[in-house]
């Protein structure tokens, strides 16, 4: 009796066990985004709608398509305000949660650094659309980042050609000055703007700005007594609307005036209206174009009162360039979940596979509600930014105006500078360019 009450029991018991694996594994899927944000800070004018974007399509996707075939996205905001101690400890907090954190969008060139060389040994990717270290686009060094769309150096050589444009091809004389926040982030330009005055004569003037940046009268003074032909502006946050009512203050021509796509957005010049007109910027991405995304984004999302900032704010250049970083990061998944098993989990390591071989065809942005938004692009094992585009936006007083065709980046200034860097970086740190 009592040894038949023991196998009762040993047989619950494993029946136990057993149900209770199948209960496990009935649990459905779930891949961990992390979203390291800046909502505070002397850059939160931009962070905050950036971050509400990028959380807004993590949940259009989980509410209009049950996730990603069935795996349902989770995320969580760490905050940084931008400080590179702050967003390593966001990092080393998220890295390892769920099966892995899916990729990291930092939001900062100054924490992009301070990560990389963390991310090849963690083994977890760093993306930094329109940002980040301008050199990590060769993948054979940077196996583990991926500046998509663009970089700091496409961006300034998208800026120049725009300017030669307007100068009848000529820039010999010419006098280009860079105003820029003094942090890794408003450096990056520097070298490849180095190359172009060197190859095109004209002259280069640097004009560093201590962040956080609302004082730049000085900076705005030299530039009135120094008369450059154009200036390109290398702002973020509050630096940005401070740097344009200083050049109305001291009569600088708007119109001759670039800024990198982190300095466009609407909340930048809205308060400003009509004493920013004339004011370039270059865009990733359709100048403020709305698409089904957006439509999509209200009725799944917003109606149901799960938005996350204000439904004003959507359609906002911010906004939708956070949307769409959101977006790559979840195709990436999605084409991990093409090699490695659809409806299942990645771990970091997949994600990375997806990440360089995304393939955004004209078709595929169409369906993903982005086709009036943005350009193809294809990533490879060599080429981890993929195809850059960007183009020329003007504020008119009231809204963003389109000001020029698509354009993209001069390979014989871009790739060997890329190489040059990647070079040094690989030999500087011991790593063995991969054979792709």
């Amino acid at each position: 009796m009592k040894l038949r009450m023991q196998i009762v029991a040993a047989a619950m018991a494993v029946a136990s066990v057993v149900g209770g694996a199948s209960v496990a594994t009935a649990q459905p899927a779930e891949q961990f985004v992390p979203l390291l944000v800046y909502r505070t800070g002397q850059f939160a004018p931009l962070g905050i709608p950036w971050a509400d974007g990028k959380q807004d399509y993590l949940k259009l996707v989980n509410a209009r398509d049950g996730g990603v075939n069935g795996v349902k996205l989770t995320y969580e905001e760490c905050e940084t305000a931008y400080d590179a101690a702050k967003g390593v400890e966001c990092y080393e907090r998220l890295k390892t949660k769920g099966t892995g954190a899916s990729g990291f969008d930092t939001q900062s060139t100054g924490i992009t650094f301070a990560v990389t060389d963390k991310a090849i040994v963690d083994k977890v990717v760093v993306e930094t659309p329109g940002y980040g270290l301008s050199q990590s686009a060769d993948g054979t060094v940077f196996e583990w980042n991926f500046p998509l769309l663009g970089t700091y150096w496409t961006a300034a050589d998208v800026m120049m050609q725009d300017i030669a444009k307007k100068e009848k091809g000529n820039l010999k004389g010419k006098k280009i000055a860079l105003v820029y926040h003094d942090s890794p982030y408003g450096k990056e330009p520097i070298a490849l703007l180095q190359k172009r005055a060197a190859a095109q004569g004209f002259e280069l003037s640097l004009f560093p700005v201590t962040p956080p940046g609302v004082e730049q009268k000085s900076t705005w003074l030299q530039i009135r007594q120094q008369k450059p032909d154009y200036v390109l502006f290398w702002s973020a946050g509050v630096m940005t609307p401070a740097g344009i009512r200083e050049a109305q203050a001291s009569g600088y021509p708007r119109e001759k005036i670039y800024a990198i796509w982190w300095a466009g957005s609407d909340h930048d010049v809205k308060d400003i209206g009509t004493g920013a007109k004339g004011y370039n910027a270059i865009t990733l991405h359709n100048s403020a174009a709305k698409d089904k995304v957006q439509d999509d984004l209200k009725k799944f999302v917003y109606d149901k009162g799960q938005g996350t900032g204000s439904a004003d704010g959507v359609g906002s250049l911010a906004h939708t360039r956070g949307m769409m970083i959101s977006m790559l990061q979840v195709e990436a998944i999605r084409a991990a979940q093409e090699k490695y098993g659809k409806g299942k989990a990645m771990t970091p390591e997949q994600v990375r596979w997806g990440f360089e071989n995304l393939n955004l065809t004209a078709d595929k942005l169409k369906a993903l509600g982005f086709g009036e938004i943005m350009r193809p692009v294809k990533t490879s094992c060599s080429n981890h930014m993929g195809d850059d585009w960007a183009r020329i936006v003007q504020w008119d007083g009231a809204k963003w105006e389109i000001k020029s065709d698509w354009y993209q980046s001069d390979k014989s200034f871009i790739d060997p500078l890329v190489k040059e860097y990647a070079d040094k970086y690989a030999k500087d740190k011991n790593i063995k360019p991969r054979a792709c």
